[in-house]
């Protein structure tokens, strides 16, 4: 009898020792964060470049998923309570609506700047070499909410540019992929949209690009429930690691 109850104790001890350890077994893979990173569609690839750095960088670093697409449509997602952690835009001015608006958790840090230019397709064979050539051709450009559409439409001013564009795309990828396509003769990007095209666009400056540069700002969402990661991913945008990615891919310094 002695015997069997030892025996009944061991058994108990055994299985109340395979709890414990599945319970902090389970605790532990739920130790790992995730963030969810809103970005300007021509942040595509580099911040998924940026990611991979950043979550190599030391042990526990959060996973990071990513929603790309035009700046204002990201703001607007926001604004109307989408789960975010960081966002980080093409421009400040729609950036401020968010900052007006106290949703985010701190004054956005700058990171990265851009220039316009314009995309044609391969080998060019409409022959358009500069602004001047655009009436006759179908040209696409950012609508004007987006911010390479506000860039695009203040660069136009200043250089006495009409534009008659056939279509105004809500992101910067759209107006890319449709010159690359061959359903426009020319669209008005950034200079890193063809660093990564691939050779499918070639460039043509536009004179006075440099009048209109976009500076790029990153800030932690308000209603994060990561805050601490979400300041370091942002942190991280201006390591030298971060920075180094966003010159290879085009991108000048804030």
């Amino acid at each position: 009898m002695k015997t069997a109850l030892t025996g009944l104790c061991i058994v108990a001890a055994l299985t109340l020792s395979a709890c414990s350890s599945g319970g902090d077994a389970q605790a532990d893979s739920s130790d790992s964060t995730e963030i969810t990173v809103f970005a300007a569609a021509s942040l595509t690839e580099v911040f998924e470049d940026i990611a991979d750095e950043f979550e190599s960088a030391e042990p526990g670093a959060p996973t990071v998923k990513f929603s790309f697409a035009g700046s204002s449509d990201l703001v607007s997602q926001i604004s109307e309570g989408a789960p975010a952690d960081v966002i980080a835009t093409a421009d400040e001015e729609t950036m401020d609506t968010l900052d007006g608006d106290d949703l985010l958790a701190r004054q956005p840090s700058m990171f990265a700047s851009n220039t316009l230019t314009l995309a044609v397709a391969e080998g060019n064979p409409e022959s358009i070499t500069s602004s001047r050539d655009f009436a006759g051709h179908d040209l696409v450009i950012c609508a004007p909410q987006v911010p390479c559409g506000t860039a695009t439409n203040r660069w136009a001013g200043l250089n006495d540019v009409d534009l008659d564009p056939v279509s105004e795309e809500n992101s910067v990828t759209d107006v890319l992929g449709k010159v690359s396509a061959g359903q426009a003769d020319a669209g008005i990007v950034y200079v890193t949209d063809i660093a990564r095209a691939g050779g499918q666009v070639e460039q043509v400056d536009l004179d006075g690009a440099d009048k209109v540069i976009n500076k790029y700002p990153a800030a932690p969402v308000a209603d994060s429930e990561n805050r601490e990661q979400a300041e370091a991913f942002v942190e991280f945008l201006g390591s030298d690691t971060a920075q180094k990615l966003l010159r290879d891919a085009g991108f000048a310094a804030a």
